[in-house]
Order: C-alpha cells, then sequence, then structure tokens
C-alpha cells in the first residue's frame, strides 16, 4: 500500500553542534534559535541546571561574547529530565538545549520522542572531555543526528585550529584522574590543538565500545 508524502506523519530533525570550548558552540545555537523565530516558529531554550557560570543572568544561556538568551533550568534526574517535554507542547516548533554533554542518557529518548512528535531539535555541547575522550551521550546524539556541525577554536599556544578542551588547575594541566564535570570558563580552560594539548595519560579510546565479533558479522552478512 502507498501512500502520498502528505499523508505520512511528518517527523522532526537533530542537528547537533559541538567541538572544544571556544569554539562558537554555544553562539552558533542561539543564531539558529534566532532564525526560527524570526520566521515566526515557537521557540524554547532549555540549559542544564549545572551551569551557572554567569551568576549575573542564572536563567540565560550565555556565549563568550556575552550574548545572553533566556533558557528553562533542568535537573539531572528523570522526573526533570521529563519537564523537556511537558515545556516542548504542541505550540512549540523548535527545541534548543545548550551543554547537551552534561545530560544522562535519559534524555536520548526524550529527544527522540520529541522528533517522532514533528520537533525540531537543536543541541549544542562538547563532542570531547579534558582527557581527549568522547564526552557522555555525544556519541549517540552525532550518530542518530540529521546534521552534525563541528565547531573548531583557536590554539591560544600556536594559533592553530584547535578541537581540544584544555584543562588547567593552579597553571598547569589536570591530570587524567581528575574529576570529568568541573564547570568553568576562561579561569580553568584553553582551547588548543593536538599538538599543544597536553595531559598525563592517553586518551583511552574505545574501552567502553562493545566488539563486532566474527558471529555478529556473519549474522549482519546473512540478514
Amino acid at each position: 500500500m502507498k501512500f502520498e508524502c502528505n499523508e505520512i506523519p511528518q517527523k522532526g530533525r537533530l542537528e547537533v553542534i559541538c567541538g572544544s570550548m571556544f569554539s562558537g558552540k554555544t553562539e552558533e545555537l542561539m543564531r539558529r534559535l534566532r532564525r526560527a523565530e524570526y520566521a515566526k516558529q515557537q521557540v524554547v531554550t532549555i540549559k542544564h541546571h549545572i551551569d551557572k557560570r554567569n551568576n549575573q543572568a542564572p536563567t540565560c544561556i550565555v556565549s563568550h561574547e556575552g550574548r545572553e538568551r533566556f533558557a528553562f533550568s533542568v535537573g539531572q534526574n528523570a522526573v526533570t529530565i521529563d519537564k523537556i517535554l511537558e515545556l516542548a507542547h504542541k505550540n512549540v516548533d523548535v527545541i534548543g538545549i545548550d551543554e547537551i554533554q552534561f545530560f544522562t542518557v535519559e534524555i536520548i529518548d526524550i529527544i527522540c520522542k520529541l522528533i517522532d512528535a514533528g520537533k525540531r531539535i537543536l543541541v549544542a555541547g562538547l563532542d570531547l572531555d579534558f582527557r581527549g575522550e568522547p564526552f557522555g551521550i555525544m556519541p549517540i546524539l552525532m550518530s542518530i543526528a540529521d546534521e552534525v556541525v563541528k565547531f573548531k577554536a583557536i590554539c591560544v599556544q600556536c594559533g592553530k585550529d584547535a578541537h581540544q578542551t584544555q584543562r588547567l588547575i593552579n597553571g598547569k594541566p589536570a591530570r587524567y584522574s581528575d574529576p570529568i564535570i568541573l564547570v568553568g570558563s576562561e579561569e580553568l580552560y584553553e582551547a588548543r590543538c593536538r599538538s599543544c594539548f597536553q595531559i598525563d595519560c592517553s586518551a583511552q579510546l574505545g574501552v567502553s565500545i562493545p566488539p563486532l565479533t566474527q558471529k555478529k558479522i556473519e549474522t549482519t552478512l546473512a540478514g
């Protein structure tokens, strides 16, 4: 049975804006949200409650250029994450979420439900943590996204393109064993290129990825 295009429920889309700190992620998120508003679309902006870097604007997302935009603050547990579904009621067309890397895996199901409901979802966040490893849920979001844009900053050491976020503690590179999440800005972090980035242990990539066994390969090929 064939359906005309206008008979098929239209789903939304997911756009991921990622990169290191100081690469312009929040600025790009705000730009896209402003464009949606210019197009007379209803927009909701959301931030993670842990991001309190700007005490002057606790209810806003703030770019490093100083631009502000009102945002609803959402907590970490499943109950407060469900608040996003309430905020994204039927009259809302576009949902923007900043610092998406801080959210737990539960938000992925929320995002997928919103996409199925026809919403356009824009998320911005760090793709790599200070260790140089994939940050939280970002790999999953990037893999299911309709569009991924990776921004680069400028290395403060040599001026080349930077995609690493260097954490500094008392002016010295942080240790690999330090906590993954430490909210801060210029006082704690720098953008650096691969050559200038420093850490006392190499990134542990692929450790949590389940191996693709020969049996799985044969099953896939048989299918």
